[in-house]
């Protein structure tokens, strides 16, 4: 069965989350260095069915973009050429990062563990994925 994949776009590292295959849970899947994110989502596509894609837009409290909205659209831009006619949504991220950030202490992580920014991404991508999942499912 085809699953849903978040995306966390940042400028240096990129959180991803994925789907059960019944599409009721997130979970995190890695976070992969930028630079590689096309190459990483192109052998992902070949190994596992992908239905849809989530990719998270930064926007501020004003619901204005921020400085990272354009690299996210540029992204996007290229994400469509090179995966046709594959779905894309994009989500509001606000939040996302404090909630990871809230989720790790939470669940008991220590503060070094908590500075691991490769693990708030895909905690980003999860909550990303799990809200989206909750609204249109």
């Amino acid at each position: 069965m085809p699953r849903i994949l978040a995306i966390d776009y940042g400028k240096k590292r990129t959180g991803l989350a994925v789907s059960d295959p019944l599409k009721i849970i997130a979970n995190g899947l890695c976070t992969v260095d930028t630079t590689t994110l096309l190459t990483f989502l192109k052998d992902y596509f070949l190994k596992e069915e992908v239905e849809q894609v989530v990719i998270g837009l930064p926007r501020s409290l004003k619901n204005e973009d921020t400085d990272a909205t354009p690299l996210v659209k540029q992204f996007v831009d290229r994400f469509r050429i090179e995966f046709p006619g594959k779905p894309i949504e994009l989500v509001d991220e606000r939040f996302t990062s404090k909630m990871a950030f809230q989720t790790m202490i939470d669940s008991g992580l220590k503060k070094k563990d908590r500075k691991n920014k490769a693990l708030v991404d895909e905690i980003s991508a999860t909550i990303l994925l799990q809200d989206f999942m909750q609204r249109y499912a």
